[in-house]
């Protein structure tokens, strides 16, 4: 049973994990060496070390989640758990939570953070897919079928983006639109939900220009605006966006080489969190950048290509809301590098550094392992154990039919 299994996990995924969050923590030693310094004196390798420790415990949970059977998460009881759980870690936060970079979004674990958001990405991914698959008789049913499981996405929602977080609550909101389109819901009632959520927004957009000091602050103000034209100031609101374009500029095809970047010295503020994408694109070049973005890229296409294979609808969302997550997050991170979306610091998936958003990422992939490994199984071997069964009962039938009375 056990040899079965393993030969039916999807190797390919794996390979591709572990490259880049080894490619990833190369990357972090590189990027942090000075700012390491600044902050901790002579240790260099300060974040290199912690981000060990961080893929370690990654891996663990990769692995039990690889091998803990997917269906266990739609149990009432834990679907419960992990609704009580968020919330509870959510607004814990208004009191207990650590402020930095103007928002209060972490916990204090002694040196470490832990950020509640980030496991919250998860659950929404859980809690949806479970509850979208029980709800397949009835999924157009609007009061019973589509609104009552987006009241939990909508609070989550809100909570996370009065932290301030933005670029996690798009995330967040972004994971649930994936899993409803992949759910089965008719265009028409799909079109029926954009109407509402529209309508909604335009309810609780004046809500949101009172509160503007606390939910949009100025640096976030700054982010969004910075990009439109950020050489305007380029000491202020444009700093971060103006280095990573003369990063990404100076990389050029082969790049400087590995640890002589300039723009981490110092001009490119956090190099190894949110912009280590500029820094890979000046140490390695276009090279670096597409082994980042293909290997991103594959996982995505995997996870998509494993959700539809998958004859479990809980599977099948699971599969595809993991996807959405590591393809929504990718985008927003490489999108504000480049200027074609407002910065939000948000991490690239396996590559920034990051203890929480590590973790969350790797314990979702292991997840869509499992349900990549499930569905392996049950077409290879459970269809070997039917064939004989069959064929035995073909050949018994002639004796059947011709036996004498």
């Amino acid at each position: 049973m056990l040899k079965k299994i393993l030969k039916s996990f999807d190797y390919s995924v794996i390979i591709v994990y572990l490259l880049l969050c080894l490619f990833g923590l190369v990357m972090i030693y590189s990027s942090s060496m000075v700012i390491a310094v600044q902050r901790y004196g002579m240790d260099s390798a300060y974040f290199y070390n912690k981000q060990k420790i961080n893929l370690a415990l990654a891996l663990l949970a990769f692995t039990v989640t690889a091998f803990l059977p997917y269906k266990l998460y739609a149990s009432k009881k834990f679907l419960a758990l992990l609704m009580c759980g968020s919330m509870f870690g959510l607004l814990a936060l208004f009191i207990f939570g650590h402020t930095s970079n103007n928002a209060q979004s972490w916990f204090r674990l002694g040196s470490s953070s832990v950020q509640p958001s980030e496991f919250v990405k998860v659950a929404i991914i859980i809690y949806l897919s479970a509850v979208y698959a029980k709800k397949q008789a009835y999924i157009d049913i609007f009061n019973k079928g589509v609104v009552p499981p987006l009241i939990f996405l909508i609070v989550v929602c809100f909570l996370v983006a009065i932290q301030p977080d933005i670029g996690t609550a798009t995330i967040i909101f972004g994971i649930g639109c994936t899993i409803i389109i992949a759910s089965g819901m008719r265009l028409k009632t799909m079109l029926k939900l954009a109407g509402l959520g529209l309508a909604f927004a335009v309810l609780l957009s004046p809500f949101l220009f009172l509160e503007k000091d606390k939910i949009f602050t100025p640096v976030k103000i700054a982010r969004f605006t910075g990009y439109l034209d950020p050489f305007q100031n380029e000491g202020g609101e444009g700093l971060q966006l103006v280095n990573s374009y003369i990063a990404i500029g100076s990389g050029g095809l082969k790049g400087q080489g590995l640890g002589q970047s300039i723009q981490k010295l110092g001009y490119l503020p956090e190099p190894h969190t949110d912009f280590i994408m500029a820094i890979i694109a000046e140490e390695l070049g276009a090279f670096g950048v597409l082994f980042v973005i293909g290997g991103l890229c594959y996982l995505v296409l995997r996870g998509i290509y494993i959700g539809i294979h998958s004859k479990d609808q809980f599977g099948s969302l699971l599969a595809i809301g993991i996807s959405g997550m590591i393809a929504i997050q990718t985008f927003i991170n490489l999108g504000g590098v480049c200027g074609l979306i407002p910065i939000t610091g948000v991490t690239l998936p396996f590559i920034s550094y990051g203890g929480s958003s590590l973790l969350i990422l790797s314990l979702s992939l292991g997840i869509l392992v499992n349900v990549g490994m499930f569905t392996k199984y049950e077409e290879k071997y459970k269809h070997k154990q039917e064939k004989p069964q069959e064929a035995d009962d073909a050949n018994r039938r002639p004796y059947q039919v011709y036996s004498r009375p």
